[in-house]
Parts: C-alpha cells; structure tokens; sequence
C-alpha cells in the first residue's frame, strides 16, 4: 500500500538489535514483553501500551528485558508520510503513551493483514498520520471536526460513480481539495459509516443485481470490484447472512 514500505510481526527470545538505521520511519507496538532501545544515547522502555516512532537515518538499537523475549509488530513508513523537519522531535520523544494511537496502529495492521479493502487500509493510515504528527508539532487531541455535509456528499458521488474500480484516498482528496483524514470524519459524521464500509455496501449491492440477473458468483467478483469470489463472500456472508450462490439460487 502507498506508504507502507514493510510490515513486520516479529518474536524475539534473546536476540539483541546492535545500532542501526533504516531509510524509513520505524513505528512498532508491543504485543507482549517489554523492549528498551537506545537513540541519541538516551535509553528508553517500551511496555505494550506506548508507541514508538524511530525516525530515518537516525541510528538506534534494541533488547529485550525478559528471559521470556518480547513479540513486536513494526510498520515501516515512507519518509514523505511524516515531515522530515519533525526527526529532531521523534529523536527526543520516540515513546508515546497515546491509547489512541496505539489502536490506530493496530487496526491498520488488521486491516493490511485482511489484504483486500484498500481505503480502509488508507483511511486507517491517513488517521495514523494525523495523529503522529499532532505528536510530533506537541498538539495531541481529539478534534472533531464542524458538520460538512457538502463535501460528505461529494465524497458519496465520488464513491458511487467509481463502484467497481474504487477511489483511493488520496486521489479523492486531491479531487475534492480536503485532508485525507477530514474527509473520513465528515463523511463517517454524515452517514454513521466510514467511506470504505459503504463502498462495500455499494458494491454487494452491485453483486446482488448481477446475481439475479444469472451471472456466476465468479464473475461477479470481478464485476463488483472484489478481488476474487472468496473476497466477495466473505462480505456477502457478512451482509446478508448467506452466500452469493444460495442467495442466486433462492431467487429461482
């Protein structure tokens, strides 16, 4: 996904990172054990519930403090993601105690571990950006934004015309002249689900239609913009309480 390098799910029993750097901005959470690393000769602990962003071309490295190791899960980021005017502020604070933001990582590892919603994957990341950087510029909150109900229906109709083939998020921000993360707000404020749920609902719609009319499910994956037919299961099950087949086949 754009902005995403790598991700890495990793467990460590006594292995010990010597100093390093990576090209990337390394942003990891704790699953289990506890972490200590050392930049900028300070050293800092990281328990399950922080965050840690380690800026790039900055050399750190990393241990265990357990006999029991430690289970990571790393997202490598693009350097354009954050603002390269900002690695002095990351040096000087790389642990953030943010629940927040600590489930924000984890739900956008969940959503590229499912590998098939691409704008929830973008939307997640978008969300990830702006919180990292209000960590960053020190102006961490919870903002929400004013009612826009214009620009939710923009989005809508951008969404609609481009059912099969989808949209990403940044291009939809381009189009639409707004933040990629304040589109998400509006839009989830006006219709109480975020753009990626609906553009599925759009689309199992689509399949339905297609169904009845006598296509194969096979086909109407593709025609539907899901990636294959067990991807378009899996949300017709989820939808509907039934597959694509028995659904076609109670119409007869």
């Amino acid at each position: 996904m754009a902005g995403i390098r790598e991700v890495l799910h990793a467990r460590f029993v006594d292995h010990a990172y010597p100093s390093h750097t990576h090209d990337a901005w390394t942003l990891l959470i704790v699953d289990d054990g506890v972490i200590r690393f050392g930049i900028d000769r300070h050293e800092h602990g990281v328990l399950q519930s922080a965050v840690t962003l380690l800026p790039p071309h900055v050399p750190h490295d990393g241990r265990t403090t357990t006999p029991q190791g430690f289970r990571k899960r790393v997202l490598y980021l693009e350097p354009a993601v954050l603002d390269a005017a900002r690695i002095g502020a990351a040096v000087d604070r790389p642990v953030m105690n943010d629940p927040l933001l600590r489930r924000r990582v984890g739900q956008l590892h969940e959503a590229l571990a499912a590998g098939t919603e691409d704008l929830e994957g973008q939307s997640r990341l978008a969300f990830l950006r702006e919180r990292l950087g209000q960590h960053l510029m020190r102006q961490v909150g919870s903002p929400w934004p004013r009612r826009d109900p214009v620009l939710a229906r923009r989005l809508r109709a951008l969404l609609d015309d481009h059912v099969r083939e989808g949209v990403t998020l940044d291009d939809a921000a381009g189009l639409l002249q707004a933040h990629p993360a304040y589109l998400v707000r509006v839009f989830t404020q006006e219709y109480g689900i975020p753009p990626h749920l609906y553009l599925t609902g759009r689309r199992v719609d689509l399949a339905r239609s297609l169904l009845l009319d006598g296509a194969r499910p096979a086909e109407v994956a593709v025609a539907a913009g899901f990636y294959d037919q067990s991807h378009l299961t899996r949300h017709f099950r989820r939808m509907l309480g039934t597959s694509p087949a028995r659904y076609a086949n109670s119409a007869h």
